[in-house]
């Protein structure tokens, strides 16, 4: 089945049919059939406890997330006639519905570069108020930022409070992740966050690549903004921490092309992302602070060095963390890149549990072979050959930059295989 149907309770569908999944948003499904689901049911229940009261077009707009995330979980890959590109049929309720259908091929084009799926977006009129009313609680916030609970945000909150900013902090409640994103926020932004899920449940087998998700993380962060107050432009702002050679997270290995290689907070979607928001009359502002720098980098030109070597190894960077009862794995790229940026930095790995694989040399890792084999081309070929067409949306003098970004990573991540007796 590729064809999903996404609706509040007031939009519920008179009949269901077999070839549909359909997913009820907000509220628990009163019909128990095979292919109904629902997701967000704590949704307005979270916003309200946090104090926000969101916009239209806030909710709109995750209302579109929401949607997203659930067909993405709902159509499998293997069904799809190369076992991996799906055609998604979605069918979603917004209030405005002439401004999204004016977006609506922008929309399409941003979710074909996220997933690497043919999307196809039926976007109907929401007939009723479906907004709870409650009081509105005041943030003294200038911005939003993400709080995943890893490293690049943890250094995002450190640098914000080090320069006396005040960042509303936003977190995908995430098993393993939740204390530490609650007790950076403490630290470092007064007790400011805003710490939500989108549970979706469904029956049957679901889609693990959930090449999506991160477009839920956006959305809460919209929400946030609700709870500030514009700046002197009349714009609010949304910090995304996160270092640039992760962001463009280039295929080390040949067979990881298009989208078997995620694309969570790449420049050509937070570009996309961010014309479509203008395009609606969503005056937010996507700020990445660290997309030229490595992770390294990110580490050493922290704003406060003490707070960071007393917060950063109970930090979250691993692909793998749950899938390991709650511990790094070691060889996964995002752990390889952490271990790198750590002995760039000059600073002695206490990782908390420490990793699954401490040893590299004798890793049965197809992640640390791929990180070998792009290091050997590198050298022998230049960093060309590693890149080849991944940097064809850059400007010549963002190029440049990328391209020296993706360099300087795997410079760090050399050294790590050097010290680990690997190369």
């Amino acid at each position: 089945m590729n064809k999903v149907v996404c609706y509040p309770r007031c939009c519920m569908p008179t009949t269901f049919n077999d070839d549909v999944w359909y997913f009820e948003l907000f509220s628990c499904s009163e019909y128990k059939k095979e292919n109904i689901g629902h997701i967000g049911a704590t949704f307005f229940k979270e916003l309200k406890k946090s104090g926000i009261v969101p916009t239209v077009e806030a909710v709109d707009f995750a209302i579109l997330a929401l949607s997203v995330v659930s067909a993405d979980k709902a159509v499998l890959r293997r069904k799809s006639p190369d076992g991996w590109t799906r055609e998604i049929h979605l069918t979603t309720y917004l209030y405005e519905t002439e401004k999204w259908n004016a977006v609506k091929d922008k929309l399409e084009w941003m979710l074909r570069f996220l997933t690497g799926d043919f999307w196809s977006l039926n976007i109907l009129p929401l007939p009723e108020n479906i907004i709870p009313s409650y009081n509105q609680k005041e943030y003294e916030g200038d911005c939003v930022c993400l709080l995943s609970g890893g490293v690049d945000s943890l250094v995002g909150a450190i640098d914000l409070w080090s320069s006396n900013r005040k960042p509303i902090f936003v977190s995908q409640v995430v098993r393993g992740d939740a204390k530490h994103q609650r007790e950076f926020a403490k630290l470092f932004g007064n007790n400011k966050i805003c710490q939500w899920s989108c549970f979706i449940r469904k029956k049957g087998e679901s889609e693990n690549s959930t090449r999506a998700r991160s477009i839920v993380f956006f959305a809460f962060a919209l929400l946030a903004t609700c709870g500030m107050t514009p700046g002197k432009n009349g714009r609010k702002e949304i910090i995304v921490p996160e270092n640039g050679f992760i962001s463009l997270n280039i295929p080390l290995d040949p067979s990881r092309i298009g989208s078997l290689s995620t694309k969570t907070t790449h420049p050509v979607y937070m570009k996309s992302l961010q014309e479509i928001w203008n395009n609606v009359g969503i005056k937010v502002d996507l700020t990445l602070p660290y997309k030229y720098k490595t992770k390294g980098e990110v580490l050493k030109n922290c704003l406060n060095q003490q707070a960071l070597r007393e917060t950063v190894f109970d930090s979250t960077s691993c692909g793998k963390f749950q899938r390991h009862g709650l511990r790094h794995c070691g060889t996964c790229i995002p752990c390889l890149v952490r271990r790198a940026a750590f002995l760039e930095a000059g600073f002695k790995d206490i990782t908390v549990k420490g990793y699954c694989t401490e040893n590299l040399v004798n890793a049965k890792s197809m992640d640390v072979a791929a990180a070998e084999m792009a290091i050997l081309q590198t050298k022998r070929y230049g960093i060309g050959a590693v890149i080849k067409g991944s940097l064809s949306f850059a400007n010549a003098e963002e190029r440049e930059k990328y391209e020296g970004v993706v360099l300087r990573g795997l410079l760090e991540i050399e050294e790590l295989l050097k010290e680990q007796g690997v190369l």
